[in-house]
């Protein structure tokens, strides 16, 4: 199958302190790959090394077969940030139309974009007034409008009801079956199942990489957090046995 990102001994450091450890995985075409784990284990690094706005200490990304952040990716890769991303004096409506204009896209295709995501009936209301988890979707929309062949989205269900996180990744499994890829962040851990493949990290390091059937057979456990713990607790063979409700952000404090 073909790769839209090839990692291989990425490490990037910051500040004297190593925040990614000699990463190496792949993530396939047209697929909806996962990066799970607690905040702060290095997930939106690695992301940014994804899109090629992070200097790395040592190592290689490509990004559907050209170097992360070369000058042919920039039409091809979309990208999300947990901060907006858009003009919070204009409405909805008007930042995806705006966009749209930039990528010669219809407005009726903005339109439908923000129903996409869920807005339609905030179309008019300025983002500067919208919640936070709304103004990321307005992000999204934008970011859809483009057409990117990867969609690299750095926590993009932060604050949304389960309703909407629902119906967000049933939009993203849409795209994925029409050929767009997507790498999604998340310490979310019920998100875990909803991936076609999952890379769990902890602490600047990838500890496991494999669908999330896969992972379920190998711990023993229908339950991906039980499972994600299991593992750490593997790393650590040394370590006592954790509760099994037990956190992802309780089991990253450690």
């Amino acid at each position: 199958m073909a790769q839209a990102i090839e990692v291989r001994d990425l490490a990037v450091t910051l500040g004297g302190r190593r925040i990614l450890h000699d990463l190496a995985f792949a993530v396939p075409v047209g697929q909806v790959t996962g990066l799970l784990g607690p905040s702060g284990c290095g997930k939106t690094t690695l992301m940014r090394c994804v899109v090629g706005v992070q200097q790395i200490s040592a190592g290689e990304v490509r990004v559907l077969g050209a170097p992360a952040g070369s000058a042919p990716l920039r039409h091809r890769v979309g990208y999300v940030t947990q901060a907006p991303s858009v003009y919070g004096d204009l409405s909805a409506r008007d930042n995806t139309r705006y966009f749209a204009a930039v990528y010669g896209v219809s407005r009726a295709a903005a339109d439908q974009a923000l129903a996409d995501v869920g807005l339609a009936e905030r179309a008019g209301q300025k983002v500067s007034t919208l919640s936070g988890g709304q103004r990321t979707r307005v992000s999204l929309a934008c970011a859809l409008l483009a057409g990117p062949e990867l969609l690299v989205l750095d926590e993009p269900t932060v604050g949304l009801d389960p309703i909407l996180r629902r119906e967000l990744w049933a939009r993203f499994h849409a795209l994925a079956a029409e050929g767009t890829t997507l790498f999604v962040s998340s310490h979310v851990m019920d998100e875990a199942g909803r991936c076609d493949r999952l890379l769990f990290m902890r602490e600047g390091q990838l500890i496991a990489d494999d669908t999330p059937d896969a992972m379920r057979a190998k711990t023993g456990t229908d339950d991906l957090e039980e499972a994600f713990l299991r593992l750490i607790q593997r790393a650590e063979p040394g370590e006592p046995a954790r509760p099994q409700r037990e956190t992802v952000e309780q089991a990253a404090a450690r």
